[in-house]
């Protein structure tokens, strides 16, 4: 198929997609509820107590039985990474990017398979949920294709200019060690397999611990790494809740480096954790976002209610990249409520793994009480709900977590501004020019992405002045969401990430490895 999907192309793809997606998701439909194993050291391992799983589409619905490891389990696997290292690190370049690529053609081979379970175990809609799992196959050939372009970042330099010596050069980045990738469950498949691609590409060994939110799709993951031939040790998934699981796994001794996307708190509590042991370890941490969008005087309306709609609602609103502010010019601040309030109303609600449907339920219980306590907030401290604001129990919603877009108004000074919702509520606040819309923009302990609607002064402005790792101008796919490996790099600034380099960017790749300067005199 000639067509290329990606998060920008999605909103018109060749009819055949839909139905290779029917016919998988009436296959996957008749085998719900399976019991699923950990994958430690190899071997699939069942476990001494599973987690019943249900769709937040309709929670009558039983996806399956999954694992919940122990200290034990945990202990095993980092125990099986570690003695697995020494040989994975000495593979040859060409055999570990051989492997890589197989586990993305697997990934492109059963792509409709694992987006219909994304689909019901996130309540992502069909597209968002093909997208996810093609960006996880590009990931794993965008890392292994980077390798070789970096020839494994293995560099001769110079020799010392040394009478009567040869003294050679040499800079070699190697891997650390036993890597740990905790995923969240906005994005199971692609924020486990992004990590987990760049560790295995460098040389580390891994232990994925998935979302407990999501556990399916990263045991789907798991199972084509297995099928790959990916040696014993170097690969293994585990599920289970952080107290426990990712606790044991951050304080174990063989953690050599971690790869963490989720909340602020709980970045920063691991950030700090690998800090304070007997030395620095590294830890790569995308920790969420306060996305604001500029619209200023001269903006296209049209152009910027699509962008705002499409970035504010995709997935619920539960992308860390989702538009949650809006600063609009005063001038033009009336006719973009009304074209937002026009696409809004458009919005189809319901089951999203049905093809008419965009927006689905948000994936868990605990944003639903969140979405519920925000639209209470919003009309406090001088704000006002423009339309939303409620959860929806029409039909069959009512046995779903399905709520209602929200578009509130409110001076620059409502708390909620400052405050991480990840539900779809967006919020509006009028303002005199750019300068102060782009002011309001930075004031936030975030800085992930960013958008801006207006002329080329404006996007000059814009670029030079905004405080974000991710920055788009006149999108209509989406006003601060979209980004796709090989075409935007994908890291945050300030409170949105730890190091300063995105996902799928030139300098990725070095952070899962630290370099050794080689001198040898002849």
């Amino acid at each position: 198929m000639s067509f290329k999907l990606t998060y920008a192309t999605m909103f018109n793809p060749p009819a055949d997609m839909h139905t290779q997606f029917d016919t998988s998701l009436a296959e996957l439909n008749r085998s719900l509820g399976a019991t699923h194993p950990l994958y430690i050291n190899g071997k699939d391992r069942v476990a001494a107590s599973h987690d019943t799983r249900r769709s937040p589409i309709d929670q009558r619905r039983i996806l399956g039985h999954f694992p919940l490891a122990t200290v034990d389990d945990a202990n095993d696997a980092m125990v099986a990474a570690h003695a697995a290292f020494p040989s994975w690190r000495a593979t040859p370049m060409a055999e570990r990017v051989r492997l890589l690529k197989r586990v993305a053609t697997l990934i492109e081979e059963r792509v409709y398979h694992i987006a219909a379970a994304m689909a019901l175990e996130v309540g992502k809609n069909r597209m968002e949920a093909l997208g996810e799992v093609q960006e996880t196959a590009d990931f794993f050939n965008l890392y292994a294709d980077d390798f070789v372009r970096q020839n494994g970042f293995d560099h001769l330099l110079p020799d010392d200019p040394l009478p009567g010596f040869r003294s050679h050069n040499r800079s070699v980045m190697k891997p650390y060690g036993t890597w740990v990738v905790i995923a969240p469950y906005n994005f199971p498949f692609a924020l486990a397999g992004g990590p987990v691609a760049a560790a295995l590409i460098t040389g580390n060994t891994v232990v994925l611990k998935t979302a407990s939110d999501t556990p399916w799709s990263g045991r789907l993951l798991a199972d084509c790494l297995r099928d790959a031939g990916t040696p014993r040790g170097v690969f293994n998934y585990l599920n289970g809740s952080g107290s426990v699981v990712g606790e044991t796994l951050l304080k174990h001794a063989n953690t050599a480096g971690i790869t963490f996307t989720g909340s602020f708190d709980v970045g920063m509590h691991i950030y700090r954790s690998v800090a304070n042991g007997r030395y620095p370890r590294p830890c790569i941490t995308e920790m969420g976002g306060k996305n604001a969008c500029v619209v200023t005087a001269n903006a296209d309306l049209e152009c910027a209610a699509a962008g705002i709609v499409r970035s504010a609602y995709g997935l619920s609103g539960q992308k860390c990249s989702a538009v949650s502010r809006i600063y609009v010019d005063d001038e033009v601040a009336d006719a973009l409520i009304e074209k937002l309030q026009e696409k809004i109303a458009a919005v189809t609600i319901g089951d999203p793994s049905r093809q008419e449907n965009w927006l689905g339920p948000v994936t868990t219980a605990n944003a639903l009480k969140n979405y519920q306590r925000y639209s209470k907030q919003l009309s406090e401290n001088g704000g006002r709900v423009l339309c939303g604001g409620q959860r929806l129990t029409d039909g069959e919603l009512a046995h779903g977590y399905f709520v209602a877009p929200t578009l509130a108004e409110a001076p620059s000074t409502h708390p909620l501004f400052a405050e991480e919702m990840f539900v779809p509520i967006a919020m509006l606040c009028r303002v005199r020019d750019r300068s102060e819309a782009v002011r309001l923009a930075n004031d936030s302990r975030f800085g992930l992405t960013a958008g801006c609607y207006g002329n080329d002064e404006d996007a000059a402005y814009f670029f030079d002045n905004i405080e974000a790792g991710v920055t788009y101008v006149n999108r209509p796919q989406g006003a601060t969401t979209g980004a796709w490996p090989g075409y935007q790099p994908f890291g945050g600034w300030k409170g949105s990430g730890s190091s300063g380099k995105g996902i799928a960017s030139f300098y990725y790749l070095a952070q899962y490895q630290r370099e050794q300067s080689q001198t040898k005199v002849e």
